[in-house]
């Protein structure tokens, strides 16, 4: 079997979360997080949706972390998301910090706003 070491240029890859937190390049964040090429960043959870939308024009996919169980976000928040050119989805937070972390290697354009578990 043949492994290969994964590189991640632009942002910092998930390396753990657990009640309450996340540990993302070795810091430890706690409650909501917003994470990319832009840096990670606390995050004000879905009431703010100016700190997402900054993304737009930098950013393709955002992921958003809804926390153990997947659940749907606001819809005037998804809608604004969408108007302003972000892709968006939703899964659970564990979920999204796999995806999110496949994807970064891959050298995509996302960002990863997520709810703790």
């Amino acid at each position: 079997m043949r492994l290969n070491e994964v590189t991640y240029t632009d942002a910092e890859p998930i390396e753990g979360y657990g009640p309450g937190f996340f540990r993302i390049g070795g810091q430890v964040v706690q409650g909501p997080v917003l994470t990319g090429a832009h840096g990670t960043m606390p995050w004000g959870g879905y009431d703010d949706a100016e700190t997402l939308l900054a993304l737009a024009g930098k950013t393709d996919v955002l992921f958003v972390g809804t926390g153990a169980e997947i659940a749907h976000i606001p819809a005037a928040l998804r809608a604004r998301l969408e108007e302003a050119g972000l892709g968006v989805e939703i899964m659970n937070s564990p979920a999204a910090c796999r995806t999110y972390n496949v994807l970064l290697s891959e050298g995509r354009r996302i960002a990863l706003a997520l709810i703790p578990v």
